[in-house]
This record gives C-alpha cells, sequence and structure tokens, in this order.
C-alpha cells in the first residue's frame, strides 16, 4: 500500500465510491467528480490491464484502445509489481 495515498480525504472518497449502489450510482457520481477524459483514462487502463491478462500484445492492446506503449508499460509494471488490486477486481467481475 502506498502510505503516500492515505490520507483522511482519501479515505473519504474511497468510502463514499463503496457506498455506491449500482452503475447508475456510479455514472452519476464519476460524472461530477470527474472530466469526461479521466473517466476514459481510468478506464482505458482498466482494459489495458485486462487485455495484459489475456495475454494480448501491446500491438493487439494499442490497437484495440488507443493507449500507448508508455501506457501498456505503466500499467505492466502495475500488474507485476503492484498491490494485486487491479487482479482482484478482474477476477471479481468475471
Amino acid at each position: 500500500m502506498n502510505t503516500k495515498l492515505r490520507k483522511t480525504e482519501v479515505d473519504q472518497l474511497f468510502n463514499a465510491i463503496m457506498k455506491l449502489e449500482d452503475l447508475d450510482e456510479c455514472y452519476n457520481f464519476f460524472e461530477d467528480i470527474c472530466t469526461v477524459n479521466e473517466i476514459q483514462s481510468l478506464s482505458q487502463r482498466f482494459e489495458v490491464a485486462r487485455m495484459l491478462r489475456d495475454n494480448k500484445t501491446y500491438v493487439e492492446i494499442a490497437s484495440k484502445t488507443g493507449a500507448s506503449t508508455a501506457t501498456i508499460s505503466r500499467v505492466n509494471r502495475s500488474l507485476n509489481y503492484g498491490n494485486d488490486a487491479i487482479d482482484l477486481a478482474i477476477e471479481r467481475i468475471k
């Protein structure tokens, strides 16, 4: 866990997100708190992670998602050296 990230304000944000009850509430919350580009960037990174876990190549991923190879590499690094939270989320939505 990144101790630089852990703050009361971040805890409050994450607790609020965990209280959202359905997809419509999530859309409404994130549209209110984020820009469209921020939401698209997060969703792109998550799709990159899913595709990496499905053993897709960087070329396939870049072609489908529009992500740069730098973004794909960063996501790959997170998958390999991070907290395994992305894998947990991918597994839970299957």
